[in-house]
């Protein structure tokens, strides 16, 4: 189950913009609604939510309003990255990208490329086979 959006939605629209995959629907000044089969969990929709409407598969409020440039960003561990590209590939804003390795170095390491796109969901941790991803504030 998806996150949800509770009565105290007062249609701001700032959590459909804010939706990497186009979850969320409705009008200005009305309740809004998930679609819960694009849902990815992700939750940004809730850490940018000024009414605290937006609560999570377990039911508890998303309670997590921070602007945008304080959301935590992947960090990379290129020490025990085996070069694999599963974190770009799980990327739903497409904002880690597989770079060049160090000079001299072989294999492509993940970088960071759309920082202002991220919305920190941490599917590029959860889906690291080497673990070599953490989730940090900014």
């Amino acid at each position: 189950m998806s996150v949800s959006i509770g009565p105290a939605c007062i249609g701001c629209t700032v959590c459909a913009r804010a939706c990497p995959v186009g979850a969320i629907q409705g009008e200005k000044k009305a309740r809004h609604r998930v679609d819960q089969g694009k849902c990815i969990e992700c939750e940004a929709c809730g850490r940018i939510c000024p009414s605290g409407a937006v609560s999570d598969a377990a039911g508890r409020t998303v309670l997590r309003l921070m602007p945008r440039k304080l959301w935590p960003l992947p960090r990379f561990d290129e020490g025990r990255c085996i070069s694999c590209g599963v974190c770009a590939d799980k990327c739903p804003t497409r904002s880690i990208a597989m770079g060049l390795g160090r000079p001299g170095g072989l294999g492509s390491f993940p970088t960071l490329v759309g920082a202002d796109t991220c919305v920190s969901c941490g599917w590029c941790a959860e889906y690291c086979p080497a673990s070599c991803i953490e989730i940090k504030e900014a």
